[in-house]
């Protein structure tokens, strides 16, 4: 049950159309999730990361969430190098500069004493993901702040993730698909470091300097359509994107949104994602945060991954204009169940065009969903800033000149 007063900030109108799942269904039958206790925190279902404070980075357990059968998955990294390569090739590459490869790792002090790693001076951890952790460093070059995401390669090659994957696995894929981008709404990636005489591997990433994310504690509860708005702009930019490079992120979710101190919104993360040759986006291991799954990667089937990140906006639209999720159970299979089968409940005082956006982002059946492209042309994001524009990206701009210039030598 929703407290009205605590949305006092939305308009008092009436309710538009819903889109086909208002009703409630018959309840679907839920896939058993193989490896997992059933009786869970629910830290766990909001977050796939793991919190790590020593310098052992793993607990020699697989800690992935995925789930399905991995035996298609067979290859899906070295399909994914040889597309990503192919593109290279081909000029596909939305960097100007290419990301920088280092090859040799020393550490070292500063005269403070300061622990450094090559040109960079250790300062903070500042996260932890389900393979690393993320430590905030400033390069005493050019005095500048970077996020470095920090592994063991021993521990990634025995952490397996499906029957033919380890966790190096795919920690290469999200270095080879962060080459590739070059975008104003996804965090840039700067440099790799791979010494092969050592353990060590580094991904050095730009260091978003937030006043908070889209769901942390510098953000709390819910936010004024405005700025929920502004924010919903960046990310669905920055995921159409994605989508137009045949990527898919896979863990859309507040924590991989973080806002820069002038309120731009870039998405970091992509350690669950995949890259695919074509539209063809099928998949069937769903690695992501469990209350942002999707309904039809709850129930074990195959799925689309495009038409899985645009649920996961919506639910991270629901939470940042609600303050609360709009599907969580006690448990991992009560909220795969609540998400398969639960009806959506929006507030009766919410605004129209921003309850009928919700709806066609929740809509639990996937080829029903609002596309990217329909929540770019929505009357509640266009508002008072129009479309959003279209990004031309470096590939893009290449091709159009390779055409252009095709067509004046004809």
């Amino acid at each position: 049950m929703f407290n009205k007063s605590s949305y006092s900030w939305v308009r008092a109108m009436g309710c538009c159309g819903c889109f086909g799942f208002s009703k409630r269904k018959p309840k679907q039958s839920l896939r058993p999730i193989p490896g997992f206790n059933n009786r869970i925190s629910q830290e766990f279902l909001l977050e796939d990361e793991i919190d790590d404070e020593t310098d052992s980075l793993f607990n020699g357990e697989d800690t992935n969430t995925a789930h399905g059968d991995d035996g298609e998955l067979q290859n899906c990294a070295k399909r994914s190098e040889e597309i990503l390569r192919l593109r290279v090739q081909n000029g596909l590459v939305c960097r100007q500069y290419p990301v920088k490869e280092t090859n040799k790792l020393i550490r070292s002090e500063d005269e403070n004493g300061t622990k450094m790693i090559n040109e960079y001076v250790h300062e903070r951890k500042i996260g932890a993901g389900s393979y690393g952790k993320v430590v905030l460093y400033q390069s005493s070059i050019d005095g500048k702040h970077y996020a470095i995401k920090a592994f063991h390669k021993s521990h990634l090659l025995k952490l397996r993730v499906a029957p033919s994957e380890t966790a190096m696995t795919d920690v290469l894929r999200e270095v080879l698909i962060m080459k590739m981008l070059d975008h104003p709404n996804i965090v840039n990636l700067i440099e790799v470091i791979d010494d092969p005489n050592t353990d060590q591997f580094y991904m050095v990433l730009e260091y978003v300097e937030s006043k908070g994310d889209c769901g942390g504690s510098a953000l709390p509860g819910a936010l004024e359509e405005d700025t929920a708005r502004k924010y919903l702009r960046d990310v669905v930019s920055g995921l159409m994107y994605l989508h137009a490079h045949n990527v898919v992120h896979g863990d859309i979710k507040p924590d991989n949104l973080l806002v820069t101190r002038t309120g731009i919104v870039k998405i970091g993360d992509f350690s669950v994602s995949q890259v695919f040759e074509d539209d063809n986006d099928e998949l069937r291991r769903s690695p992501g945060t469990p209350v942002f799954t999707a309904p039809e990667c709850c129930l074990g089937l195959t799925y689309h991954g495009k038409a899985a990140d645009t649920w996961a906006v919506g639910v991270t639209l629901y939470y940042v204009v609600l303050g609360q999720y709009p599907f969580l159970g006690e448990t991992l299979q009560d909220t795969y169940d609540k998400i398969v089968n639960n009806s959506l409940e929006l507030p009766d005082d919410m605004n129209p065009q921003l309850r009928n956006l919700i709806e066609g982002l929740l809509c639990k059946d996937p080829t029903q969903r609002l596309t990217l492209k329909d929540v770019a042309g929505h009357a509640w994001v266009i508002g008072e800033e129009g479309p959003i524009p279209e990004y031309l990206c470096w590939c893009k701009r290449n091709t159009l000149q390779r055409d252009s210039s095709a067509q004046n030598s004809n």
